[in-house]
């Protein structure tokens, strides 16, 4: 690519990612070493490493890259474990996944649609008709959950900024308590599969539908049907247990106080139940890569169902979510992927198809649900698409 385009490619492809408080002060804690390994000439490495070093910083307190190329693979780690004691960051962590728990999500339905167990152009009212109410009067298929398409409002949670929620970190809203909130709120004023509006709620009604269709926990079937087939060893599922289980990298977000000054709020143990099968996975780099790959060689999700997942929906004007992913072009490339950020925790897999090129990241960013764009996530994806 040409450096224009990596400049591009670099603030486009990665939607929705962490951000970090631009105007945030500088804070003293020891800089761990990088850490990193490289298989065999490929990656930018030195870009890479770069990318990477002088954590932590006002930004992010640690960073997990993991990179791949027809010409080899790239692997690296920076900052801390936590800033209390200044550990080098542990290089096979466990973190908070966010949305990137909708592809898995994804993959279990679309198994279940080729064990005929699931039907994607269904109306999902028929399979869960304690749900919706009558006012619900078009039919909204089982895609249009997947693709963003139905129409279906928010759900409630436990406030709308960081003070408000973080208050209640220890206490549970459940998936069915988030759901029922959304459906009281009535069906958006469009046609389902019309207009594309990225919102979790679709992801918990699927939770919901592959419970109702097999009889058994969300979890259950997840690990049955996507992490074991996958390898993904050390990923889990964390229902109401606020804590990281195994080794991990504390998450922090950047708080200002009433003087102006910023402090750094330890946010690593969360009780995350109420974004369930939407965004509440716990992984690892190695684990999300196995992911990544497996599912494009279509060694997870069979055809033709596979290819819900490489469809955007047909004539939804400015649509470029799929089922579980979404793409970006550049360059007559074609990046697939999805992102996924928890406060604390910011965390991307995505690569084009053939896997000619392949990116998978953590950052502890010290802003992650923020607005503004990371420096740290926009140097590591520049460096990867290299």
């Amino acid at each position: 690519m040409r450096a224009r385009t990596h400049a591009v490619l670099a603030a486009s492809v990665v939607l929705a990612l962490a951000a970090g408080p631009l105007a945030a002060p500088a804070f003293a804690a020891p800089s761990a070493p990088v850490s990193s390994s490289a298989n065999r000439k490929g990656p930018a490495e030195e870009a890479l490493r770069a990318a990477i070093a002088g954590l932590p910083n006002q930004y992010a307190t640690a960073a997990l890259v993991r990179v791949g190329t027809p010409g080899g693979d790239w692997h690296g780690s920076a900052g801390v474990r936590d800033l209390a004691d200044g550990r080098p960051a542990h290089p096979d962590a466990r973190f908070r996944a966010g949305s990137i728990t909708k592809v898995v999500t994804t993959a279990t339905v679309l198994r279940l649609a080729a064990q005929d167990e699931i039907d994607l152009d269904a109306p999902v009212q028929g399979y869960l008709p304690d749900l919706f109410t009558p006012e619900f009067e078009q039919p909204i298929s089982v895609r249009h959950l997947l693709n963003h398409t139905s129409g279906i409002k928010p759900g409630d949670g436990f406030g709308d900024d960081f003070a408000e929620v973080y208050a209640h970190r220890y206490e549970t809203l459940t998936p069915q308590q988030v759901a029922a909130s959304a459906i009281a709120k009535g069906p958006e004023d469009f046609v389902p599969g019309t207009r594309q509006q990225y919102l979790n709620i679709n992801y918990t009604i699927l939770g919901l539908l592959i419970e109702k269709v097999t009889g058994r926990s969300y979890a259950s079937q997840a690990t049955r049907l996507v992490l074991r087939p996958a390898g993904m060893h050390h990923t889990y599922f964390p229902g109401t247990d606020p804590r990281i289980r195994g080794p991990h990298n504390r998450g922090y977000q950047a708080v200002e106080r009433p003087d102006g000054t910023t402090e750094l709020v330890d946010v690593t143990e969360w009780n995350q139940a109420d974004r369930w099968a939407a965004g509440d996975m716990i992984s690892t780099t190695a684990d999300l890569e196995r992911l990544l790959t497996k599912l494009f060689r279509g060694r997870i999700v069979p055809q033709p169902e596979l290819e819900e997942m490489f469809t955007t929906p047909a004539g939804v004007p400015g649509a470029t979510h799929s089922a579980g992913l979404q793409y970006q072009e550049a360059d007559g490339q074609v990046f697939w992927g999805k992102s996924g950020a928890r406060y604390g925790y910011s965390a991307f897999i995505g690569g084009t198809r053939d896997l000619s090129r392949t990116l998978v990241y953590s950052v502890n960013s010290t802003d992650a649900k923020g607005t503004a764009r990371n420096p740290v996530v926009d140097a590591i994806t520049a460096a990867a698409l290299r």
